[in-house]
């Protein structure tokens, strides 16, 4: 199981990436960029990919609506080779709030729209000549449109890897079948080892039966914060837990609609039914501390690593049982390098 990390889209850059080469002397394996509506990603994991040597750099995630499916793959490519083969091709849909708010696009046909992307992405890096009919990409442009002087083009260089692995940030549905169907990895949220086929169980199992065999086994990053120290029972746990309430209590009562919340239905299918009510309803009404308050305690523990070391042994020995190839970990404390190690001797 490979040790992964997220950097703050938020943060001070220079600081992570200080961090991150500490990081990757101790042991970490893969690095994750997000974007939302920050600084892009690409330059950021292009940067990372100069100051570091070992370390893969995956993009978590680049929306399929901001750049075009063949400019993905030119940009999956390119930091391919300045990486040396170290890139991650990190997928998702985003949401409408930044789609349609932050880019102006449309946001229609979210899960055919990726799909299109990782079959165009990988004809692409197969150096084909790029001709694809699909619900949402079409590639040159049909007859009739724009100038009529397209014509199919492969690309010019030829790439380090003729593929790297993408991952699919999905939810939900059949956007959790195509996943386990089409990519090569799954990037989920609110993972619990013990029970996450309470919640996407069918869907994995529908889409694992149509892989291609040539794909190998769905390989899953998932995890959350994680903190050692013989010291951390009881409520020295809790204490250390109570930290993710409030971003628990953001997706699962703020983010999409009252009737349309993903991350709300994620929760239900726990087994947090009215919880999950109850955190939207405080959450709409203003009242984030107390949605936070509401977040059930169990599912902090489950979706987290924080205990003595005997106990995160165990917690680990449930993520690998349950399939997870990367255990994606905030370090909690002053010294995440130790923690880093900590877990590398654990696993």
């Amino acid at each position: 199981m490979k040790l992964s990390m997220m950097i703050n889209y938020s943060g001070d850059f220079h600081a992570d990436v200080a961090k991150v080469i500490e990081l990757e002397k101790a042991g970490l394996d893969v690095v994750w960029v997000p974007e939302a509506y920050s600084f892009d990603a690409v330059s950021q994991m292009g940067y990372l990919a100069a100051k570091t040597s070992t370390i893969e750099i995956g993009s978590a995630i680049l929306n399929v609506f901001s750049r075009t499916a063949t400019c993905m793959a030119q940009t999956a490519a390119g930091l391919d080779m300045v990486s040396g083969g170290r890139f991650i091709l990190g997928l998702g849909a985003s949401g409408p709030q930044v789609i349609e708010g932050f880019h102006g696009v449309p946001y229609e046909k979210p899960m055919p729209r990726i799909r299109d992307y990782i079959n165009v992405c990988r004809m692409t890096m197969q150096r084909e000549k790029v001709v694809y009919d699909g619900p949402t990409v079409k590639v040159p442009l049909p007859a009739g449109e724009g100038t009529g002087l397209g014509k199919p083009l492969k690309l010019i260089n030829h790439p380090v890897r003729d593929t790297v692995p993408i991952f699919w940030a999905s939810l939900m549905g059949r956007s959790v079948k195509a996943t386990a169907q089409l990519a090569d990895g799954w990037i989920p949220i609110f993972f619990d080892p013990e029970k996450f086929h309470t919640v996407w169980g069918d869907d994995l199992k529908a889409g694992q039966a149509e892989r291609d065999p040539s794909l190998g086994t769905l390989q899953i990053s998932a995890g959350g914060m994680v903190a050692i120290g013989d010291e951390l029972i009881g409520d020295a746990q809790k204490r250390i837990l109570d930290y993710s309430r409030p971003n628990v209590a953001l997706y699962v009562g703020g983010m999409g609609a009252r009737d349309k919340n993903f991350y709300n239905t994620i929760c239900q299918k726990y087994g947090y039914v009215s919880e999950a009510a109850e955190i939207q309803d405080l959450y709409l009404d203003g009242k984030k501390d107390e949605a936070a308050a509401a977040v059930p305690a169990e599912m902090l523990e489950k979706t987290n690593l924080v205990g003595p070391a005997g106990y995160i042994k165990e917690r680990l020995a449930a993520y690998k049982e349950a399939g997870v190839t990367h255990l994606s970990v905030s370090p909690v404390g002053a010294d995440p390098v130790k923690t880093i190690e900590q877990l590398r001797d654990l696993l």
